[in-house]
Formats: structure tokens, sequence, C-alpha cells
């Protein structure tokens, strides 16, 4: 087989860089600040904070800590915001940081005649040195690789997602105010604020993770806080196989499409994994094109030397400077790209896209929220409707038909496990109807006593059309990879 695509997907792709930064929390007017002069971090001493200790509640009977241990913890932490410079122990290495507040806590809970064993005190001092230049609380469910989503509703009630389901977690912090103030260092951290008068904040937070809060009056409980985390590890198409996402036929013949430029949309609702497999797609793309990236949220990882990025952004208190992803689009297209990468195609931003991809930028991929292909197609009419621009029904699927050639469907099942359920080619108009064709599915069978779902891939039988241009260029595949007589493996 003349197909360079199974040597592909094995290949190395290396790992972005992710430079930490530290970030000082900033003072939040509506909170009390009951110290002054060295508490020019905004650390409120009322708040306190709790205890880093985070354990899933179903494994967990009672209390984590007495409250007689978390006050007096309470105590130690306010007296170290009173005495210590936290202006210039904040500027110190992390390193040297983590040993001043130690001696510290090692004098001050002697002085307080706190009984700590070696591993509480270490506790402490890491307690201490997240609240100072951390998340507090939520930095070990920041650390914690296996969870991909951290939701809160309100200081007392926390969820945390692994392996595709929803664990609670508990999360130790004082009280309400002690949460806004985490919210409050996130938001102020990349310039942006929330209170009373903007309730609703949605922001990508400095290691790029997904960062959206309500506050009240917006938040009836509190505050509530979706963080969506970044991962630091990009997951390549080899990867998504050894998951079960998708088969190695499969995998190959999308890789080749890509490389190809036959343009691509990956649909899936939420949580299904569209921006990791747009990564691992996009990583097929050739290395001599430039690319040009626009997201809500950057979260792509591209791997080609020649990648341009750019991002929306929200309007200002005076409700100015707003810049939409349709702006975005239009600006890309006269920047020289060979392909345009949209994160999440979901407004009047779908007409310039479309006609990005009929004038030259083929190979453009996108993702959008759908349940199946049939209705990718459906919410991409309606985008185009929300333009305002005098197009009959017509028209707007001729264009669909002529710009996209390849959809990808990802669901999430009940079992929490993400798959392919189906690559659906789209082939052109017959009447005002848009002509698709399945080339593989996902068949459920059944599930087993543990709620995992059962099932296999399979092939239609129908080869697709783009198959032609791919051997033009010398990619072919074997006529097994679409035969629906075997189970795909």
């Amino acid at each position: 087989m003349s197909n360079r695509f199974s040597t592909l997907l094995a290949r190395n792709v290396p790992q972005p860089h992710i430079e930490a930064r530290d970030v000082s929390e900033e003072p939040n007017p509506d909170l009390e600040d009951p110290v002054p002069g060295d508490i020019s971090s905004g650390e409120d001493a009322g708040g306190g904070f709790g205890i880093a200790e985070h354990t899933l509640e179903s494994s967990i009977e009672g209390p984590v800590h007495s409250d007689s241990v978390i006050d007096a913890r309470v105590r130690l932490h306010r007296k170290i915001i009173e005495e210590l410079n936290l202006v210039a122990l904040e500027k110190l290495p992390q390193d040297q940081m983590r040993r001043e507040v130690k001696d510290f806590v090692r004098l001050t809970a002697r002085e307080e005649r706190m009984a700590l064993n070696v591993s509480e005190m270490e506790e402490l001092v890491s307690d201490v040195v997240d609240e100072m230049i951390g998340l507090g609380p939520l930095e070990p469910l920041m650390r914690d690789p296996t969870i991909n989503d951290i939701l809160i509703n309100g200081h007392e009630n926390c969820f945390v997602e692994k392996s595709g389901k929803l664990q609670k977690v508990h999360v130790p912090f004082k009280d309400e105010a002690h949460l806004l103030r985490i919210v409050n260092k996130i938001v102020v951290a990349v310039g942006r604020r929330i209170d009373e008068s903007q309730p609703m904040c949605d922001a990508r937070m400095l290691d790029g993770s997904r960062f959206n809060a309500a506050v009240r009056p917006v938040g009836v409980d509190g505050p509530l806080v979706s963080i969506r985390k970044f991962s630091k590890d990009k997951l390549a198409l080899k990867k998504l196989v050894e998951f079960g996402a998708m088969t190695e036929p499969m995998a190959q013949v999308m890789a080749a499409a890509v490389h190809a430029r036959i343009t691509t949309i990956i649909s899936g609702g939420t949580g299904t994994g569209k921006t990791t497999m747009l990564n691992a797609l996009s990583a097929f793309i050739p290395e001599d094109e430039r690319l040009i990236t626009i997201e809500d949220a950057a979260e792509l990882q591209l791997q080609q030397p020649h990648v341009a990025r750019m991002e929306t952004r929200p309007p200002n208190v005076e409700g100015l400077g707003e810049i939409k992803q349709r702006d975005l689009v239009k600006n890309a297209l006269r920047m020289r790209p060979d392909r345009v990468i949209l994160g999440e195609c979901r407004g009047e931003e779908a007409f310039d896209m479309l006609q990005a991809m009929n004038t030259g930028h083929e190979g453009s991929m996108a993702t959008i929220h759908a349940n199946t292909p049939r209705d990718a197609i459906g919410r991409l009419e309606q985008m185009l409707g929300m333009t305002g621009m005098p197009m009959t029904v017509q028209s707007i699927r001729n264009q669909i038909s002529n710009a996209i050639a390849l959809i990808v469907q990802l669901t999430r099942l009940s079992d929490g496990k993400r798959k392919i359920t189906s690559v659906t080619e789209i082939t052109g108009m017959e009447g005002e109807v848009v002509q698709m064709q399945e080339i593989y599915k996902f068949t459920r069978t059944g599930i087993d006593k543990e709620g995992n779902i059962q099932g296999h891939f399979e092939a239609s039988g129908i080869r697709p059309r783009f198959l032609e241009p791919l051997s033009d260029i010398g990619i072919t595949f074997p006529g097994s990879y679409f035969d629906p007589s075997a189970i795909q493996e």
C-alpha cells in the first residue's frame, strides 16, 4: 500500500512549551481589607483559607478536618498576612519564597503552640504559597492531570470531571468571600472585571484554560465557576486510536484528507472533544502552509512553524471595543492565509468562513455544535440567515455543499467515552437537498454490567469521492478500508 499516513500517525509531535507566570492578586473593593500597609496583594484576612486537601465525597465520611483545626490555621494565615511583607515576598523566586514562608510558619506555629507534624507543616506552607501566587484551594485541582473540568456552584458545592464522569469533591473554601476573592484574582489577571454591575465573565486564564464565572445577583446561591482546563499534552491521532475513539483505517483516511486540503468540519455537542480532534487532525497539515487560527479563547496547539493566532475581545465597561469572530475572519483573509482554522463557528462569521472555503482557502477547518452531520448543515443554514443578507435557501445550501467536503461527528456516550460516531462526505446538491454519504459509523450493540457502551466501527461500503484527488498526489488505500463486511479494528 502506497500510503505514508500509517507512519505519519505514529510520529511524535513536539509538545508545546507553556510558560508559567506568577500572578499577584489585585485588591478587591467588594471585600473588606482589615489590615493596612503590607496587604497590597489584596488578601482578605477575614475570608481566611482552608486546607488544600481535596477528597472525593463519595469516599469520605464526615468533615476532613475539625473546625478547631481549620480555625487555628485561619488565625495563622491572618498573622502571616499581617506580619509578612507580601509585596516583597511575591517578588522572590518560588523556592526562596517557600523557604521564607516555611521558616515563618514554623516560628508562628511554635508561638501559637500548634502541634504540627512534618506533613502538616508542608501542607500549610503549600496552602499559603498557593494563596499568595496561585488560586488557593483550586491549585491542587488545576495541577491534577486527570481532571478535565472544575465546576463550582457556590463555595460548598464543587464538582470535577474525570474520565468523562462528574464527581463531587471537597474544596476547602472558608466562605463565599474566599471563593469570590479567587474569582477576582483570575479575572483581574486577564484584565477583566466582575461585580454586581458586570456579574458574568468569560475569559482565558494565563495557562490557556477556559474560565467562566457568574456572581450575585446572577448566581443566586453564590459564585458559579466553570473551568475547562488547558491540556498541556497534545493528544495525537494515534493516541485517539488507542483510546478507542476511532479505528486505524478511519484515522489514516481523515489524516490524508486533511493533508490533501479536503475542507473538514468537526461536529459534536459540548464536551465531546471537538478541539482535541481539531488539534490532532491539524498535525497533518503540511509545514510549508501559512495558517491563521481564530478563537474566542485560544486553545488550539498547532505545531506548524507558520501559525498566526487571533482571539476575539469582549466589550469594555462602556460597552465599546468588542471584536467579533466575523471581524477576525474578514481580517484574516487579508493576511494571505493558506488555511483558516476557526475554533468554533457559531454565528454570522459562518458566511465569511464559507466564502473563504469557496475562494482559494480549501482545507480550512472549523468546529460546530450539532448532534448529527445533517444537523450541522441545518445549523450552518441558520448562521447564514443571521447575516441578514437576501439569500434563498437554494443559494445557501449551494454555498455549503460547494465549500465543505467532510463532516466528522463526535459524541460523548453515556459511559463518558468520546467516539467518532460518523464520518460523512458531502457530495453536492440534488434539487434543494444537500446530498451526503456516510463513510464510517459507530454501531452500538449493547451495554455491559459496568454501564460501558458496547459497539464497533464499520464502513458503509461507499468509497468517498475525495479518494480521486488523493490518488493524484500518490495516496491510496486498500479496498478493505471501506469493506462493510469487515468490522473495523
